[in-house]
């Protein structure tokens, strides 16, 4: 099979490496973080100015009808910034599931927004004690003359704190767990009965406690028929973050190596010694596994629905988080306390690469995920 890029996909990833290259050094990454948003609005801008925002939807729409390839690319180089805006959570996953399921009226309210950076959107499918499983849901929805009212509480929304508009999973009916019964819904942050608690991450990222007291929301798709496109999103969603992972981790061990051949010890650089050697050959070795299977990710997140497709992507995101912690605590180890400091950048891959291997299940959640499937099969 032949990976090479075509000449508008190295375009494209030679524009979002370059604007990183530029934007995003370690210093302003630290002024972003402590900022009120989190992130650098200016260079969400700039994304939304080159049409980075608009790559994965469709023309009609405002966008470049690109492919999880394409996002894929552009995820890999904001990993290597371990760039601190919500792309992924707004644009990949909001805007994938306001594509899936909206109707025309909100796809042209809503996606053409979030495709030119002007909308910057959340979505709110976790909740305190659902750990990973998407059909567990306790916030509830009822219908009030022509529009719904909801209450709950969701954990952990990535970029909801800054969101002009969060989709919001909601039961309408059954019991929790049930898969049937799920409902989303767009719901202003700024409406009555919304409120938020914002809190940074270990990763430097914010995020917020979403909770809703009888909220009004605008029903996206039919009642009760969400999973199905819930799921079918977090995939989507899974293969972005592979791509992530696999840019921070190429930087981490770029960092590694170029410490290894600098810092000196007994008069020579430690590069010399060949255990090291051998354990940065591991951390490559680790890196170029994880690639692979971010690649076959990004080349199967836009197929149709399928358990097969759900197997690769657990496989997929069962070994880029083996990959990410390894590299993670190895750049650590061969680094030595400076590592841990916060005036380091090590640090900070290294902790964003443990939260990537958190977000949308861990290596033990995609593990027994790909062992049903094939219990199943």
């Amino acid at each position: 099979m032949d990976f090479k890029l075509t000449e508008e996909q190295q375009m494209l990833q030679d524009t979002a490496a370059r604007l990183v290259r530029d934007v995003y050094t370690f210093e302003k990454r630290l002024e972003f973080s402590d900022s009120e948003a989190g992130f650098s609005t200016d260079f969400w801008n700039q994304l939304g100015e080159l049409g980075l925002t608009a790559i994965p939807f469709a023309e009609e729409l405002g966008g470049f009808g690109g492919s999880g390839v394409e996002t894929m690319l552009i995820m890999e180089q904001l990993g290597r910034g371990i760039c601190l805006e919500p792309y992924m959570e707004s644009v990949v996953l909001a805007g994938g599931l306001i594509g899936q399921l909206g109707n025309e009226q909100q796809k042209e309210e809503l996606l053409g927004a979030i495709a030119s950076g002007e909308l910057q959107a959340a979505v709110a499918l976790d909740e305190p004690s659902n750990h990973y499983n998407l059909a567990d849901v306790q916030t509830t929805a009822k219908q009030a003359g022509s529009g719904w009212t909801l209450s709950g509480r969701k954990a952990v929304v990535i970029g909801g704190h800054t969101a002009g508009k969060i989709v919001v999973s909601a039961r309408t009916a059954g019991d929790v767990r049930d898969q049937q019964g799920i409902s989303l819904f767009i719901v202003d942050p700024n409406s009555a009965g919304v409120s938020r608690r914002v809190y940074a991450t270990v990763d430097g990222r914010k995020g917020c406690e979403l909770f809703l007291d009888n909220a009004e929301g605008e029903l996206l798709g039919s009642a009760g028929d969400a999973y199905d496109a819930m799921r079918y999103q977090s995939g989507r969603a899974i293969a972005a973050l592979c791509g992530e992972a696999v840019g921070a981790m190429r930087t981490a061990c770029d960092l590694t190596l170029d410490y290894l051949k600098t810092r000196k010890q007994f008069g020579v650089a430690i590069g010399k010694f060949q255990v090291l050697q051998h354990r940065m050959v591991d951390m490559i070795s680790e890196l170029e596994r994880a690639t692979s299977m971010a690649i076959l990710a990004a080349c199967l997140a836009d197929d149709e629905d399928s358990a097969e497709r759900s197997a690769k992507l657990s496989a997929a995101k069962f070994i880029v988080n083996r990959a990410a912690r390894y590299v993670a605590e190895q750049c650590i180890q061969l680094h030595g306390g400076i590592a841990m400091t916060w005036e380091y950048n090590g640090a900070h891959y290294a902790k964003r690469l443990v939260m990537i291997s958190h977000q949308f299940g861990d290596d033990d959640h995609h593990l027994e995920a790909y062992s049903n499937q094939l219990v199943v099969a």
